[in-house]
């Protein structure tokens, strides 16, 4: 079983952070919390990190990961462009359970798998992986389960599930909520890459109706 870390404990915390650093140079994945669920986390910038972050879950090239930032800054360095229709989407749900797939700004040397020359990012609501992030930077990181099975919301199942696999675990208790029947608890993933238009490609936790309310005809019906 990977080492875990109860970050209700300050100097846990403090451990797990500086071990946590330690694993994403060294090239390995890590199991971080963030407001939905937990996240197996990996070096964006790293092609090997990046395929044993995928390895981890059992899927190959054609399941990239999203992208996780701290800040709105950090993610316009990695997008080509953001439309100024997303504004006030992203004013009021960045930090939050919004995934944004953008076009990713040509002159990255990353590959994420068959992204088609896109990237999903996200600023998590987590001041546990915003810290983590504002230290490492951009990490890719996708739900810590096995393909398949459900997204864990509690540290132990995504260490059980996961194992040796990961590096180590940032323990912050329970995450996320209640999703909506039918619909995932993690985030909602909004394609934003074709200009004019955003559609939404998963529905998670933020409502439809919430995302209309704040781009209004930019949202594709359906």
């Amino acid at each position: 079983m990977p080492a875990l870390y109860d970050c209700s404990d300050p100097a846990s915390l403090l451990d797990g952070i500086r071990a946590a650093r330690t694993a994403i140079a060294a090239g390995r994945s890590i199991v971080i919390p963030t407001d939905t669920v937990y996240g197996i986390a990996a070096d964006a910038f790293s092609h090997e990190a990046v395929a044993g972050l995928l390895a981890a879950k059992g899927r190959d090239r054609g399941f990239p990961p999203p992208v996780l930032v701290a800040d709105r800054h950090m993610a316009a360095a990695l997008a080509e462009r953001v439309p100024a229709e997303l504004e006030p989407l992203l004013d009021a749900h960045w930090p939050g359970p919004l995934t944004v797939i953008l076009r990713a700004q040509p002159s990255l040397t990353w590959d994420l798998g068959d992204t088609g020359g896109t990237v999903a990012i996200r600023v998590p609501d987590h001041p546990i992986a915003i810290g983590l992030l504002r230290e490492t930077g951009p990490l890719a990181v996708s739900s810590a389960n096995l393909h398949g099975m459900p997204a864990p919301t509690e540290a132990a199942a995504a260490a059980e599930m996961l194992g040796d696999r990961v590096a180590l675990v940032l323990d912050a208790g329970a995450v996320g909520g209640s999703a909506a029947p039918g619909e995932q608890n993690g985030s909602t993933i909004l394609d934003c890459s074709t200009d004019g238009v955003a559609r939404i490609v998963r529905q998670g936790v933020l409502p439809r109706a919430t995302i209309a309310a704040a781009i209004g005809e930019l949202l594709a019906s359906g």
